[in-house]
């Protein structure tokens, strides 16, 4: 199959089953947030080293036991990823699925942001535009609810800050999810401990089916990732950038048609804005690909300048002949 076709099979493929994890989710009730997040974790863990087993791959971890500094990523890696998971799923089985949908529209332009202040990036003109334009439906979604959208926003900040201390690390997907995994299995052990010492924990006791989705939360979680990783080895940035929308858009189909979530017009006026943002965002990082792209192959057809021949250089030459 042509590498290109694979990857768009493999992001849309990762998409839709991030888009949908809200009905996933659902259906792990009674158990709570912070249960749920518990066992995606240990699951996680479970999964990814019989992946790893598979492959023969586990020499990685003497390598990192060495680098002292990139443990000390991975560490704050996991904890961005541990907030991000559980707002989340604190979002989802609370009914603010929508909510949950706006934390992933706005993340595009956080990691803008993150750009910026972290990594002294410049902006051009149209993504300053889009940042305030994303400002403005900010403002507008916390007159609508009320209060601050704090949940889209955790959710955008702490993936934003994910994908930076990642970016860093430059760990490959299999391996990264193991260790942010690990580090994370011994407080997840001690919830769940603790959970089953009060007799507070669903695991088991619900229904065979529902012990068997606590369990497969694991697999839920790193099957999407690794198709991603496929899919970002063979498509383009921006084409990858395209496909990222397909999660929030189905997330928020999800809320209003499935889930019955409220959205009124204040709150349309918000995401449309949001949506306005984006498209100025997307259209500006789709016109500079281009540009990069025809700068690089009118690069390619300049040819290499012919270093001078020097006066000593054109003796010899001359010697040569005559000889």
């Amino acid at each position: 199959m042509n590498q290109l076709r694979l990857g768009y099979l493999y992001g849309i493929g990762a998409y839709l089953l991030w888009g949908f994890f809200p009905i996933y989710l659902k259906l792990l009730r009674p158990a709570g947030p912070v249960e749920i997040l518990a066992h995606r974790i240990i699951w996680s863990v479970a999964f990814v080293a019989l992946l790893l087993a598979a492959m023969r791959h586990v020499g990685f971890l003497r390598t990192l036991a060495r680098r002292p500094r990139a443990l000390a990523g991975i560490t704050l890696a996991a904890a961005l990823i541990a907030v991000n998971w559980g707002t989340y799923i604190y979002g989802v089985t609370s009914d603010r699925v929508v909510e949950t949908a706006l934390g992933y529209f706005i993340n595009p332009l956080v990691s803008v942001l993150l750009g910026v202040v972290a990594l002294r990036e410049r902006l051009r003109p149209a993504q300053w535009g889009a940042l305030v334009v994303g400002a403005l439906a900010v403002a507008v979604l916390t007159v609508d609810y009320g209060r601050l959208p704090w949940l889209a926003l955790t959710l955008a900040f702490s993936f934003a800050g994910y994908g930076l201390v990642k970016k860093r690390l430059g760990l490959p997907a299999v391996e990264g999810l193991f260790v942010e995994s690990a580090v994370l299995a011994l407080p997840a052990l001690a919830y769940l401990a603790w959970l089953s010492t009060r007799g507070d924990s669903t695991f088991g006791h619900v229904s065979a089916g529902h012990t068997a989705l606590l369990v497969l939360a694991g697999a839920a979680t790193a099957i999407p990732l690794l198709l991603f990783a496929g899919a970002a080895n063979r498509l383009p940035l921006s084409t990858l950038g395209m496909l990222q929308y397909l999660a929030p858009i189905l997330q928020l189909g999800c809320g209003v048609l499935i889930f019955h979530e409220p959205m009124p017009p204040a709150r349309l006026a918000g995401f449309a804005l949001v949506w306005l943002a984006l498209a100025v965002f997307t259209v500006d990082a789709l016109r500079q690909a281009r540009r990069t792209r025809a700068a690089a192959r009118a690069a390619a057809l300049i040819p290499a300048p012919v270093p001078p021949i020097s006066v000593r250089q054109r003796g010899v030459g001359d010697r040569q002949r005559r000889s």
